[in-house]
């Protein structure tokens, strides 16, 4: 009986136990599945797990979803010690009811060693999913100086710019619009002269219509031709038409004979104060155009001229002379609008033409700020201004040997002087030279360098008067020169010039006051000079300068082995 209980006892201790480790072993399995679930739903894979510095690796995490599921995944610059080259956008992939997301990275190291790409956390509706860890071995490139030839590091050698011929296509273009405008400007002046032509024909004075008439004869060059009887019809006619629009005899239906006879007693009834010789002259003239219209006669050049200057003495002289009516007065009123209508055609003929010039140079503008950049326009164009250069991004950069290393708003562009290159004396191995703008710009900067053959020293007084000197070539007047001992925080020291002078503008040509300063150093072996200059009282320019000077940097002049 007490066998059987304790049998009884250690048989429901076991079923007891065996119901804990079943339920613990439940839960343990809940968090399997649970945890199995989700690793099958994120799979992270690397092409390689070893490459050399640089070079490119990509990591991929794909994840299975549901199309409700929302998925983000890992964002930044870097994966623990890996920096992001690039952030590939995400592929989607349909299986069946769920979608595959494809997210892929570019990873790189720039220093040798081994790294691990670490766990990255993936979040599906709020919910953190890890990716898994990747070992990553940076190699060095390898250089193998036994099979690979060393070679000394060699002279800086010139290389010609590729020339560019931008300026010759701006040219050409500035002359296109330049011919457009003046071609525009004689179109408008034809289009007005033939109008006023007719205009004048329809409603001018009777003087104006007959002067008119008489230059439209005389461009005919009819007798030139010629035509010596058509031209003296034509010129009696003319003539005829205004004595009977404006004296009021009909002239047209009489003789030449008649016509003086009209002509005298108009004269003497209606008070013209006409000259006798006048209308003898005139008497004259018509007379031998009847010789020529009637008997064929033949005049000569010069007797042709002389008849119509008489016709154009007299018809003037007439008109002069005839007194004047309320009409007249009308007619002398017209004459003053047409005097400003003449001013208005050839304001029109200038506006029009300009308008047109300054549009298709706006266009021209553009089409540069759009193809070549603000840059270039400001560059080659335009100009910049102190403010502009001192908001731009600097360059530091060094310059020469022995180099000067400084910060510059624009970077300095070498200048070689062949004759100095080729004159060099026998202990100077080379002379460098850059610069940036000029001595009349708003802002010029000059940097030189000279390496010696020897370690001898440069005398600073000496190379700053033939800087001093240099100035003067290149056109700068009334030079005031303070010189001085130089020495900065940062311990450099030197020779230092300062003061002012007066450059002249190449375009404007207008005196312009400048301010300068001259800093050389000297160490053996080598001389590094700067030249600033800048538009006195331009408050930016001085600041530019004051930063320039702040960030030299010299460097030591390697000796000649």
């Amino acid at each position: 009986m007490n066998l059987n209980k304790k049998f009884n006892t250690i048989d429901l201790l076991n079923i007891t136990l065996s119901h804990r480790a079943k339920s613990r072993c439940l839960i343990i399995l809940f968090f399997l599945i649970n945890a199995y679930s989700f690793s099958q739903s994120i799979t992270s894979t690397v092409d390689s797990t070893a490459i050399k510095i640089g070079s490119q690796f990509n990591l991929t995490i794909k994840a299975n979803v549901k199309p409700t599921d929302k998925v983000s995944f890992p964002e930044g610059q870097t994966f623990g010690a890996l920096e992001i080259l690039e952030s590939y956008p995400v592929d989607t992939v349909k299986i069946k009811d769920k979608y595959e997301l494809i997210k892929k990275y570019g990873l790189t190291q720039f220093d040798s060693g081994r790294y691990v790409l670490p766990q990255l956390v993936v979040l599906i509706n709020n919910k953190t999913v890890k990716t898994d860890s990747f070992p990553i071995v940076v190699n060095n490139v390898v250089v193998d100086t036994t099979k690979q030839q060393m070679y000394d590091i060699k002279d800086i050698v010139k290389v010609e710019e590729p020339v560019s011929y931008w300026w010759l296509w701006a040219i050409l273009i500035l002359l296109g619009i330049a011919a457009t405008g003046f071609g525009l400007y004689y179109f408008i002046k034809k289009r007005q002269t033939i109008k006023n032509e007719k205009e004048a024909i329809l409603f001018a004075s009777p003087i104006e219509k007959a002067l008119a008439k008489l230059q439209t004869l005389e461009k005919r060059e009819l007798w030139q031709h010629g035509e010596t009887k058509a031209y003296y019809s034509e010129l009696t006619d003319i003539t005829r038409t205004y004595i009977e629009e404006a004296v009021d005899v009909p002239a047209m239906e009489s003789t030449s004979a008649e016509l003086y006879e009209a002509l005298v007693i108009a004269v003497r009834n209606k008070n013209i104060k006409l000259s006798r010789e006048t209308l003898d002259q005139f008497k004259k003239v018509m007379s031998n155009a009847d010789l020529v219209k009637f008997a064929k006669s033949k005049p000569l050049d010069f007797e042709i001229e002389n008849d119509k200057k008489g016709i154009d003495t007299f018809l003037i002289s007439l008109d002069k002379a005839i007194p004047r009516s309320e009409e007249e007065t009308q007619n002398l009123f017209a004459e003053e609008l047409k005097r400003k209508k003449d001013r208005k055609q050839k304001l029109q003929r200038i506006l029009i033409p300009l308008t047109a010039v300054v549009m298709l140079l706006g266009i021209v503008g553009v089409f540069f700020i759009v193809t070549k950049g603000t840059e270039f326009v400001r560059d080659n164009i335009i100009g910049h201004s102190s403010k502009s250069l001192l908001e731009s991004e600097w360059v530091t950069s060094d310059y020469g040997d022995p180099a000067i290393s400084i910060s510059t708003p624009k970077v300095l562009k070498r200048f070689v002087d062949e004759k100095i290159q080729n004159n060099l004396s026998s202990n100077i191995k080379s002379v460098s030279d850059f610069r940036y703008g000029s001595l009349t710009d708003n802002i010029a900067i000059t940097l030189g360098t000279v390496k010696l053959n020897d370690t001898i020293k440069i005398d600073l007084d000496i190379a700053l008067e033939a800087r001093l000197k240099g100035m003067e070539s290149l056109g700068a007047k009334n030079i005031t020169v303070q010189v001085d001992d130089y020495e900065d925080p940062k311990g450099l020291t030197g020779k230092k010039a300062f003061g002012t002078f007066t450059g002249v503008n190449l375009i404007t040509k207008e005196s312009v006051e400048m301010q300068y300063q001259v800093l050389i150093f000297a160490q053996n072996g080598g001389a590094q000079e700067l030249m600033l200059a800048f538009k006195k009282d331009d408050e930016y320019a001085s600041q530019i300068m004051d930063r320039i000077i702040q960030s030299i940097e010299l460097k030591k002049a390697i000796p000649n082995e």
